[in-house]
């Protein structure tokens, strides 16, 4: 059954926004983002889970594919693109699709989201098969882009979880692992990019971060497969190497210098002892 009434729909609990002090909108924005960790602590069992069944196929080889429409696909790109840098991985390991192409990052593509065959034209690019692993996001939880991928998906025997932030949501019907993070309307009446633009954004980070972690891309609570993009990362780099050797900065950043990443000093030095 179709949720008739979407909670990211209803009438702000709100009235004359328009007639509040900065500080009333500040203050009334807070109070409902206070609600979002909530609600996505009801749903940990269900996310562990999801998180469990994807580890499993990169664990074979497989990717983790997101895909989503207007803000819903601009956080998965985000978060995707993020995982290269932090955890070391190359950039075909998490992809994030959104509908309307890279253009849509910027700039909205009009009835991009209204296609339900392209996210699988999308997909199919990348060659995907039953090793990898989809998760349609959709704030809405009834994008026809986002359905159609997922859809296609369960077709070509492909795992699938979805991200959505109402009830009974058609994404949520036809995925493995649905996660309903429903955090009620929003403070401006059906902006999605506010609280449900958050759970969702708190829900990948909790999603790929725990991934990441169970498949060895952190060694204690260290990021030791991170890119050193640019001088912050470096000093990070020789921090923790300095930590966990108990040696001078000097040194450790000669050890980076030649061995060129956290991982690799901290395994040679292991095999030394």
């Amino acid at each position: 059954m179709t949720n008739k009434n979407p909670e990211t729909e209803q009438e702000s609990l709100y009235k004359n926004l328009d007639q509040m002090t900065v500080k009333e909108l500040l203050t009334s924005i807070n109070a409902e983002d206070t609600k979002v960790p909530q609600i996505i602590e009801k749903q940990i069992p269900k996310i562990e889970k999801l998180v469990k069944d994807i580890v499993k196929k990169m664990q074979l080889g497989g990717r983790l594919f997101y895909i989503g429409a207007g803000t819903s696909g601009r956080i998965g790109i985000l978060d995707a693109s993020e995982c290269p840098p932090t955890f070391g991985v190359s950039h075909d390991m998490i992809i994030g699709i959104i509908a309307g192409g890279d253009t849509a990052i910027r700039k909205a593509v009009e009835n991009a989201e209204d296609d339900t065959e392209q996210a699988w034209k999308d997909l199919s690019k990348f060659e995907i098969s039953s090793l990898d692993f989809i998760i349609g996001i959709a704030a809405s939880g009834n994008t026809p882009y986002v359905l159609g991928g997922l859809k296609m998906a369960k077709e070509h025997n492909i795992k699938t979880g979805s991200i959505s932030c109402i009830s009974n949501g058609l994404i949520a019907q036809v995925a493995d692992h649905p996660i309903e993070l429903v955090v009620g309307p929003e403070f401006l009446t059906g902006s999605t990019r506010m609280k449900a633009g958050t759970a969702q954004k708190l829900a990948l980070n909790m999603i790929s971060t725990s991934v990441m972690i169970k498949l060895g891309k952190v060694k204690g609570n260290k990021m030791v497969d991170m890119q050193l993009s640019n001088e912050k990362l470096v000093k990070r780099a020789i921090k923790m190497i300095t930590e966990e050797l108990h040696i001078e900065s000097e040194e450790a950043a000669e050890l980076l210098q030649k061995y060129k990443n956290v991982r690799a000093v901290l395994a040679e030095k292991s095999i030394k002892k």
